[in-house]
C-alpha cells in the first residue's frame, strides 16, 4: 500500500502537468481547478494509465474529481464498441444526496466534454430518469436499488461498461447494499476488461476483500493524515443536561451571531423536535431526514447551499457526500453512536483547507460515546463549559398535531425496510 502524509489541502502537482484530454482542461479552469489535493495526487497518475485504484483519504478530498476525471479522459480517448445507448461508465453511491452531488460535480467538470451523464436514485422522477437513460447516457450515476430496478427491465446494460466506480464502499456495507453491489459487477465486463476505481473513508478488510473479488490487481493507494479529522476543525465538547441542550445550542448560536450551521441528531424526532425550537426561537432552520420526501429535500439543500437558510437540521442523511462550501459551524447535538459517523459530520465543515468549528454535547443520553469517539480519532476533544449567557430562556414550541397517516406503524415500518432497498432510503 502506497501512503502519502500531508496536512496541506492543495499539492504542487498541477492538472496542466497530467495527460488530461484537452476539453477536460477546459472543465477545470472552469472550476477554477489548478492543483490536485493529496488525493488527486496520488490516485490520478495510476488511475489515467488504466490501472485499477482502491483510494482512502478524509472526507472532503477532492475524490469525486479524481474519478470523474478518469472516467472522462477513458471515454474520450478510446472509441466505444457499445450499443450507443448503453452507458460506458457506471458510479455507484451509497445514498440519494451523495448520487446528485457526483452528478453536479460530473456536470461542472464535465460540461466541455460532450458526455452525457445521467442520474438514477429512488424517491423521485422514475419516469423521467427512465427516460433519459433509455435515451441513452455514457455516464450513470445512481444508487443500487434504482440502478438494479432499470437494469431488470432492460432500460440498459452493463455488457459495455468500461469504468465503474464504487463510491464510499465502506457505506455500502453499513446500509446493506454489498450484495446489490456484487449484483451489478458480476453483470459487467470481466475485471480484466474494464477500470475498476474505489474510494472510500477508510480500507477496512471487508472492503479490501471486496476489491481483490472484483478488481484488477487494485493499487491500494491511502492519503495518511496526522489525524482521521480535517486539520482545520477546532472541536469542543459541553456537558449539558438533557433540558440544556436546547438552550446552550441558541445561546451559542445567537453568541456566534453569523452562522452557516449544520446541527445534526441522532433520530428524526430530534431533528424536527430542534428545528421548530430554532424557528420559534428567531433562527431560521430546515431539517432534512429520512422522513422528508427526497424533492423537499433538494429545495432545502439548495437553499442552504445558497445562503438563503442559515442553519440546516439534520440526522446522519447529510452527513457523507455533501460538499456545502462555508459552513461555519458543525454541532453534534446528538453524540452519535458510532465513532465514524463523528468524523464524517464534522467533516460537512472545515473542507478543502478551510477552517471551522464542531461542537458537540455529551448529555445523559450519549455522553458514553464519547471514550470510543476520542479513541478513535487519538486524542480527547476540549471540554468546555457553559456560563449563564449561554444558557438563555428559551420559548419551546407545541408538539407537531400527529399526522392520522402515520398511525399505521406496522406497514410503515415494511415500507422503510422496503425503501432502504431502492436507492439508499434512510
Amino acid at each position: 500500500m502506497t501512503e502519502n502524509k500531508s496536512t496541506n489541502p492543495l499539492t504542487d502537482v498541477t492538472f496542466s502537468s497530467l495527460d488530461l484530454h484537452p476539453k477536460i482542461h477546459t472543465g477545470l479552469e472552469g472550476a477554477q481547478f489548478t492543483h490536485c489535493t493529496p488525493i488527486q495526487a496520488l490516485t490520478l497518475p495510476p488511475a489515467l494509465k488504466g490501472n485499477d485504484v482502491a483510494g482512502q483519504a478524509q472526507t472532503g478530498t477532492g475524490k469525486t474529481a479524481a474519478f470523474l476525471l478518469v472516467i472522462f479522459n477513458q471515454l474520450l480517448k478510446q472509441v466505444s464498441d457499445g450499443d450507443g445507448h448503453s452507458p460506458r461508465s457506471l458510479i455507484v453511491a451509497p445514498t440519494r444526496e451523495l448520487a446528485i452531488q457526483i452528478h453536479r460535480d460530473a456536470l461542472l467538470l464535465g460540461a466541455a466534454t460532450g458526455l452525457k451523464t445521467g442520474l438514477a436514485y429512488g424517491g423521485v422522477d422514475y419516469e423521467k430518469q427512465r427516460k433519459t437513460i433509455q435515451d441513452g447516457v455514457d455516464i450513470l450515476v445512481g444508487t443500487p436499488g434504482r440502478l438494479i430496478d432499470y437494469l431488470k427491465q432492460k432500460v440498459y446494460s452493463l455488457r459495455f461498461i468500461e469504468v465503474v466506480v464504487l463510491d464510499e464502499a465502506d457505506r455500502m456495507f453499513d446500509l446493506g447494499f454489498i450484495d446489490d453491489i456484487r449484483f451489478l459487477l458480476r453483470r459487467m465486463p470481466e475485471p480484466a476488461v474494464r477500470q475498476s476505481l474505489l474510494f472510500s473513508a477508510t480500507l477496512s478488510h471487508r472492503v479490501m476483500e471486496l476489491a481483490y473479488e472484483h478488481m484488477n490487481s487494485p493499487e491500494s493507494l491511502k492519503v495518511e493524515a496526522e489525524s482521521v479529522t480535517a486539520d482545520h476543525v477546532v472541536q469542543k465538547v459541553f456537558y449539558p443536561a438533557n433540558n440544556e441542550k436546547l438552550p446552550l445550542l441558541i445561546g451559542l448560536m445567537r453568541n456566534f451571531g453569523e452562522y452557516h450551521s449544520m446541527v445534526f441528531t441522532n433520530t428524526r424526532a430530534a431533528a424536527d423536535r430542534v428545528g421548530r425550537t430554532l424557528n420559534a426561537n428567531g433562527i431560521a432552520a430546515a431539517v432534512i431526514s429520512g422522513r422528508v420526501r427526497q424533492e423537499q429535500r433538494q429545495k432545502l439543500l439548495k437553499r442552504f447551499h445558497d445562503g438563503d437558510i442559515p442553519v440546516l437540521v439534520a440526522t446522519d442523511v447529510a452527513a457523507r457526500g455533501l460538499h456545502i462550501p462555508d459552513v461555519t459551524h458543525v454541532f453534534n447535538f446528538d453524540l452519535p453512536q458510532d465513532a465514524p459517523d463523528y468524523v464524517h459530520r464534522i467533516g460537512r465543515t472545515a473542507r478543502l483547507g478551510a477552517k471551522g468549528d464542531a461542537i458537540s454535547f455529551a448529555c445523559e443520553d450519549y455522553a458514553f460515546h464519547l471514550p470510543e469517539i476520542e479513541e478513535y480519532i487519538g486524542y480527547s476533544i476540549e471540554t468546555e463549559s457553559a456560563g449563564a449567557e449561554l444558557m438563555p430562556e428559551i420559548i419551546t414550541p407545541p408538539p407537531p398535531k400527529r399526522d392520522k397517516q402515520h398511525r399505521h406503524t406496522g406497514k410503515r415500518n415494511v415500507s422503510r425496510r422496503n425503501n432502504a432497498r431502492n436507492g439508499g432510503r434512510r
